[in-house]
């Protein structure tokens, strides 16, 4: 007896009835859970959303292997792991979702994180967070009317929560989570943006952030087979006043006195050739709207009328120019382990091409100015190694040259005009010239150059500037203190230490010229009033204002992939580009060398001696007596004022020297190699004397 096959019909049906290996559910949701995925020759069933957010699994194969990426054996792996954990809230095992922060121990199902209002973040090393960690929205405006969701228009009421959420962009959107999930998945991310105000950038990157699901394709309405095929249709009827037709106006026969002649302007009039006495071969026929623009006598229509049929396809044409510059439309999640900003510098090092180099010419120490002249050349690739030279040294390293470049430019960079306020706590300047001259890109891409080179952590930023650009900490909330403008903050602290109604009125009486200028004057009827007050002040001056000057820097620092990586690792970098500076201490510089020992005993004990008076030293160094300074030390033996974000490599070292003659025995450097060799000498004095002045004969050479 013949074994009887199963129709595509059937095969379909079964696909759907299949229980997902992770979440244990039968839903066949593609906007919630993502696409329902069978391999069976291997048994699998999975919600392609399960894959991506479970926590112990990874895309190591290429896109066409197992399921998009995760392999057959990883994802078995991944299932017998989520066997161990019990979901929070069915209490079932099989819970593969973790809250992305370390000390949260939270695991679900993904449809269970759902239910308990888990945020599920498409972008980057997709995270999850639970409730309680889940980042949120802020409002600094009352709503305005109407207060109803901008796609559904329900009525709604606006208090920002995990279902209902706003655009950042304008003031009059808010949404149910639900519609603008469902808008996103039919829409995707070439139409996805605000009903309200058509913001595109702000928007999705929001709404990326805030755990909406945004598929990398065409509209799904772009997608439907012969969508637009009505457009392809020709304008069938006679439109002159008496048609001769027996079978009606629409009818056109293939030739003779009742086929159809359209219009040769506009194309939407026709004619039957003997309703409008045409010959057989006449076919430049005009109707009367196109004749009577043409000749003069009246004025219907415009210069230029582009037909729907053109719009279409000029639409389409720029899809298709899109699409062919982006990568693959599967979402990518690729294994970046839990490593320090350092493992993920040496990662995004890996980029550089030490066979290319771009030039650097250094002139009276302006670093600043040789960095722009080789980054706007027309031929600059930032995964060139920059190749530095001062003009008035002869000969020196070039790892020498490029530490000490990296220390000018720095210091330069947080003192020019794209940066105000104190050191260590700098904020971005709205500075007009450093808009035209796109001075806020140029600086961004310089210091993200610097830390893949392994140049000096930029420790300066405020941790306003830090959250406005990294979104880190998630409930950072601006002060008076981040405002650069010491009038400005005189002003505003006099609003927030206001004790009465009537003190309230009088200090934004005192400021109402600028309150009204900045968008933020209002009515006050009650003293907490001021809060609100105080907010707008804050998010006008620090984002607002300075979108522009933030959108372009962030773009600068996107060089390399700097941006999307300290994005991904904010806590970590955090310390990198807000400090505070680690004061260097005499202990942190003779812990960071490694000490190499001579194998001879007899040797060995005469070093120890050496490595004392270099302890010694270190430490009068730290006190300040000593005319060298700990940093002028560490520039000597590795060319670097302090630990690059980056680390050493190799890792800073420390050997001996037995001289001939102690009185001309002096330490020497090897700053390409991060190691200092001692002279081992009779007494402490002698080394102490010898060891200054090679230091600081450096320091004056570099300082002429």
């Amino acid at each position: 007896m013949m074994k009887k096959t199963k129709s595509p019909v059937e095969r379909q049906e079964g696909v759907l009835n299949e229980i997902c290996k992770l979440c244990k559910r039968r839903d066949n949701c593609p906007d919630k859970y993502g696409e329902k995925i069978t391999l069976p020759e291997h048994n699998i069933t999975v919600h392609y959303f399960c894959l991506l957010m479970s926590s112990g699994i990874f895309q190591r194969g290429e896109d066409h292997e197992g399921i998009h990426g995760f392999l057959v054996d990883d994802i078995r792996k991944e299932v017998r792991r989520s066997t161990r954990l019990r979901c929070m809230r069915c209490k079932k095992s099989g819970a593969s979702v973790g809250c992305s922060i370390k000390s949260c121990r939270q695991m679900v199902h993904l449809p269970c994180g759902i239910e308990e209002e888990f945020i599920f973040q498409f972008t980057d090393l997709f995270p999850s967070f639970c409730k309680k960690h889940c980042p949120t929205q802020t409002c600094s405006t009352s709503p305005s009317l109407p207060l109803s969701c901008s796609i559904c228009l329900e009525p709604m009421e606006p208090v920002l929560s995990y279902s209902v959420l706003k655009c950042p962009a304008c003031l009059g959107s808010w949404f149910h989570r639900d519609c603008v999930q469902h808008q996103a998945h039919s829409a995707a991310m070439f139409f996805f943006k605000c009903t309200l105000c058509n913001n595109k950038d702000q928007f999705q990157q929001e709404m990326l952030r805030m755990g909406i699901h945004i598929p990398e394709r065409d509209a799904s309405w772009e997608l439907e087979e012969n969508a637009y095929g009505e457009l392809l249709h020709v304008y069938q009827h006679c439109d002159a006043v008496k048609c001769f037709s027996h079978n009606g106006r629409s009818y056109s026969a293939q030739s003779g006195v009742f086929e159809i002649v359209r219009c040769k302007f506009c194309g939407s009039s026709g004619t039957h050739r003997k309703c409008s006495s045409l010959s057989l071969y006449e076919s430049n026929w005009s109707c009367v709207d196109c004749k009577s623009t043409i000749e003069g006598t009246v004025s219907t229509l415009p210069n230029h009328v582009k037909s729907p049929l053109a719009e279409r396809q000029e639409k389409k044409r720029l899809i298709k120019r899109c699409l062919s510059n982006l990568h693959s439309s599967l979402i990518s999640k690729r294994r970046c382990a839990d490593a320090g900003p350092a493992d993920v510098l040496i990662g995004l090092a890996a980029q550089l091409s030490t066979q290319q180099t771009t030039a650097v010419v250094v002139t009276d120490g302006q670093a600043v100015e040789a960095a722009l002249r080789a980054l706007r050349q027309s031929d600059f690739s930032p995964c060139r190694t920059l190749s530095v030279s001062f003009s008035r040294d002869k000969e020196t390293h070039a790892v020498v040259s490029q530490r000490r470049f990296f220390r000018l430019l720095l210091n330069e960079v947080q003192s020019s005009s794209v940066f105000t306020g104190p050191d260590g706590a700098k904020n971005l300047s709205l500075n007009s010239q450093a808009l035209r001259d796109d001075l806020y890109f140029d600086i961004g891409s310089l210091l993200a150059l610097s830390l893949v080179h392994g140049g000096p952590p930029p420790t300066f930023f405020s941790s306003a500037l830090y959250h406005s650009l990294f979104h880190y900490p998630a409930d950072y909330n601006f002060t008076a203190a981040d405002l650069g403008d010491d009038a400005l903050i005189d002003r505003v602290k006099s609003i927030e230490e206001s004790s009465s109604l009537q003190e309230l009125k009088e200090n934004m009486w005192s400021a109402a010229e600028y309150l009204q200028a900045a968008g933020c004057w209002r009515e006050v009827t009650k003293l907490s009033d001021k809060h609100l007050l105080l907010e707008d002040i804050l998010n006008f001056y620090l984002i607002i204002r300075m979108q522009l000057p933030l959108q372009r820097f962030r773009e600068g620092l996107r060089t390399l992939g700097v941006f999307e990586q300290v994005q991904a690792c904010a806590g970590g970098f955090s310390r990198v580009f807000c400090g505070p500076v680690e004061r260097m201490t005499a202990e942190s510089i003779f812990s960071l060398f490694t000490v190499w020992f001579s194998e001879e005993e007899e040797h060995k004990a005469k070093e120890d001696m050496t490595l004392a008076f270099w302890k010694q030293y270190l430490h009068e160094c730290e006190d300040g007596r000593c005319a060298a300074s700990l940093e002028d030390i560490l520039v000597f033996a590795t060319a670097a004022d302090v630990v690059p974000a980056i680390g050493f490599n190799p890792p800073p070292s420390l050997s001996f020297l037995s001289p001939l003659d102690p009185s001309c025995a002096f330490p020497q450097s090897q700053p390409e190699a991060n190691h200092l060799v001692l002279p081992v000498l009779p007494c402490y004095e002698l080394f102490k004397k010898h060891l200054e002045y090679a230091v600081c004969q450096l320091a004056v050479m570099q300082a002429v």
